[in-house]
């Protein structure tokens, strides 16, 4: 064959390559409002930076008379690109293919993009759009996913893993994307789970759609297991651009630092009166994050999901910073089991990356009630305490206003290591509000006056800022409106922080 002959055969190839399962099945994926895998990786990465690796595979398997069908690359595109000119690894699984389906083949291609990511230290992105293991291969694909898991739970913490689910994605399928540290969903067109609605039917005879089951908006809303929501395919690319601009490549780099515009100087006086007088009013601690970080953008995560905490990114001084913060307009900013775990990942991921906590703290305590210690709040809130507690990377701490019991510890205390304890002058810090303590150190014994009296002495003397600044848990009483300033200079005076936990396998988290 002529080399004319041999290029052009190879281009027509490669052309066949990137039509996946055909032209009629990119028409049904389009109908279905679902871009197709090279479109979604086309929106994910820099412009002509795409390095297609493993185009011309193809399955294995002759059972079922599967030799007969064989397309290029067997479902999966894989290869490596840029998002803001640094290096990523991506999968995308092409549900014109089988179904987007696994085989050992397909399994095999992920699994080697996986391994140079490991070894050039660069996160791996995962595009999900699969019908789940290629039932026509038995254990072979079944092989094929734990290998994937394997490979999932040694690289957690060393380099970022995102996963993304474009379409379907259920039975063992969705153990790789709960490993990995994010998970975006999109409405009304992607959803996990375990067992579908039919299964269900047939064991338990419950009734469930598959949007009611695992949905988008179920996910991010109810179970937690998904961390982000997008309107569609489109949208998904460009939150897990922006998310990747906070975060290093790998564990052993610092995260990357942008140009900052925004004054570090910059002042804000609606903060000095954002706090109710009232200690039962809520507020919004919304107002305040956004108040305080560059240029008003926070990038919120799980912002369905237990809403009385909320966690996110967003940059002080050009530098990004991981924020754990309680929200007072949801049920008085309480911790409870689904918010002590939403906050317990985050800063787990955080520490792991090297990405600095600030903590803005207003929590009357933990949730009281027979369906918060069944469900094992105790075992849950300790999941918090054992992050921030562990967590070696700079720690903040700024208290709006309550501080209260078990609670003032768990949120990043100075106690648990927490590097600098900023308060507001509104700030109460004690074992309990003013009423519940004067109730249970007098036991009723005073008259009604002599009771307000009590109280509003205890409140002077305890629920506020002054006695814990007095023995130096807090390191300094701030004026609201210089918040920014504040942080901004113990981010800096924390930049060359080192600190070591005891060597040791790994601990025992109360999981």
């Amino acid at each position: 064959m002529s080399s004319e002959k041999k290029f052009k055969h190879f281009q027509e190839t490669d052309k066949l390559a990137e039509l996946g399962g055909g032209e009629e099945r990119i028409k049904k994926q389009h109908a279905a409002g679902r871009k197709t895998a090279r479109e979604r990786l086309f929106d994910l990465l820099d412009p002509s930076t795409f390095a297609e690796i493993d185009k011309f595979v193809t399955h294995r398997s002759t059972d079922f008379d599967m030799d007969k069908q064989k397309f290029l690359g067997d479902g999966v595109v894989t290869g490596y690109g840029k998002i803001d000119g640094r290096l990523v690894y991506v999968f995308a699984q092409d549900f014109t293919v089988f179904g987007g389906s696994l085989s050992r083949a397909n399994a095999d291609k992920i699994v080697k993009i996986m391994d140079l990511a490991m070894k050039m230290g660069a996160p791996v992105i995962g595009l999900n759009d699969s019908g789940g293991a290629r039932i026509q291969e038995g254990v072979e694909s079944l092989g094929g996913y734990a290998d994937i898991f394997y490979r999932n739970v040694m690289s957690s913490g060393v380099i970022p893993q995102i996963s993304a689910i474009l379409g379907p994605c259920a039975g063992g399928a969705v153990y790789s994307p709960a490993i990995t540290d994010f998970i975006m969903m999109v409405k009304d067109t992607s959803y996990m789970f375990v067992t579908g609605p039919d299964v269900i039917k047939t064991v338990t005879h419950e009734e469930v759609t598959k949007d009611e089951l695992g949905g988008a908006m179920t996910h991010n809303s109810k179970s937690g297991v998904a961390h982000m929501m997008a309107e569609n395919d489109e949208q998904a690319m460009m939150m897990l651009r922006e998310l990747m601009s906070f975060l290093p490549s790998n564990n052993m780099e610092d995260p990357p630092i942008k140009v900052c515009t925004d004054s570090i100087h910059r002042e804000d006086d609606n903060l000095d009166t954002i706090v109710p007088d009232d200690p039962n009013k809520p507020y919004d601690m919304q107002e305040i994050i956004i108040s305080i970080v560059d240029d008003k953008h926070f990038f919120e995560i799980q912002p369905y999901y237990a809403k009385n905490i909320i966690v996110g990114f967003a940059r002080l001084g050009g530098k990004p910073v991981g924020i754990v913060a309680n929200q007072p307009a949801v049920l008085a900013g309480v911790l409870d089991i689904d918010s002590s775990i939403k906050a317990a990942r985050f800063v787990r991921f955080c520490d792991a990356f090297n990405i600095p906590l600030i903590t803005f703290e207003d929590v009357p305590g933990f949730l009281p009630g027979t369906t918060q210690e069944f469900g094992g709040i105790i075992k849950h809130g300790a999941k918090l305490l054992y992050a921030f507690a562990e967590a070696t990377v700079p720690k903040l701490t700024v208290i709006t206003r309550k501080a209260y019991g078990g609670a003032y510890d768990v949120m990043s205390s100075k106690h648990i290591g927490a590097d600098m304890n900023f308060a507001f002058p509104t700030a109460e810090i004690a074992v309990m509000g003013p009423e519940g303590a004067v109730n249970i150190i007098y036991r009723n014994k005073l008259s009604e006056t002599e009771r307000e009296k009590a109280i509003e002495d205890y409140r002077l003397t305890f629920a506020s800022p002054y006695k814990a600044a007095a023995l130096g848990f807090i390191d300094e009483i701030i004026r609201p409106r210089d918040t920014r300033k504040k942080l901004i200079q113990a981010l800096e005076m924390t930049r060359t922080k080192s600190k070591v936990n005891p060597a040791k396998k790994h601990g025992n988290i109360p999981l």
